[in-house]
């Protein structure tokens, strides 16, 4: 049995190259905004919506410093 995990990669690309719709942060690629930002929105409750969906996932990417797998795949 093959225990790889099956990644999403147009969800990836999608986190990766999303920008922040409103806010503090309007234009922002997702994973260029500080961890401090996502932990407000962890306390005070992600939006149920889609862009609620990214900024909850970037919170636990960012939680677990791994940002910095996302960033390259920002398409330039």
């Amino acid at each position: 049995m093959n225990n790889t995990p099956i990644f999403d990669k147009q969800h990836l690309l999608k986190l990766a190259n999303t920008k922040m719709p409103f806010g503090k942060y309007k234009g922002y690629y997702l994973v260029n905004i500080p961890e401090t930002y996502f932990v407000w929105f962890k306390s005070k409750g992600f939006p149920q919506n889609s862009i609620g969906n990214l900024l909850e996932e970037m919170y636990e990417i960012k939680l677990n410093g791994l940002e910095e797998l996302i960033k390259p795949l920002i398409k330039k």
